[in-house]
């Protein structure tokens, strides 16, 4: 004949359990962590709104100036590389300058956030 079990006390829910003793306090702390993280963010968001690369290209005959936010702050034309007869090189110097420039802004963005959840192993994206 099979015995009778008695039922637990002290059941929590999985949510609120924790292998270190903390219980519901444990999930509490990680979203302040989250909190601060954040609050962080968007302070380092705003610096690279201040911060700014800037590439030249062709020698020097076109240079782009870039914040951290990707946004263009300036774009300068040599003049005697203006000719009408050759557009289309004008055309691509200021798109390697504008390329080049986001890249280095985008690599700038990275360094800035990537410390800041650095050993998290988030998803992109997630903050």
């Amino acid at each position: 004949m099979a015995k009778k079990r008695k039922a637990r006390r002290g059941y929590s829910s999985p949510g609120t359990r924790s292998s270190g003793g903390g219980g519901a306090a444990g999930g509490g702390n990680m979203m302040a962590q989250i909190q601060q993280m954040q609050e962080q963010m968007a302070v380092t968001q705003e610096q690279l709104a201040e911060e700014t690369v800037e590439v030249s290209v062709g020698g020097g005959v076109v240079t782009v100036v870039i914040n951290g936010n990707q946004e263009v702050q300036s774009l300068t034309i040599d003049p005697d590389v203006v000719d009408p007869d050759d557009v289309e090189m004008l055309q691509d110097l200021v798109l390697a300058a504008v390329n080049e420039a986001l890249d280095q802004s985008r690599n700038l963005a990275s360094e800035r956030m990537g410390g800041l959840t650095a050993g998290l192993d988030l998803p992109p994206g997630l903050l």
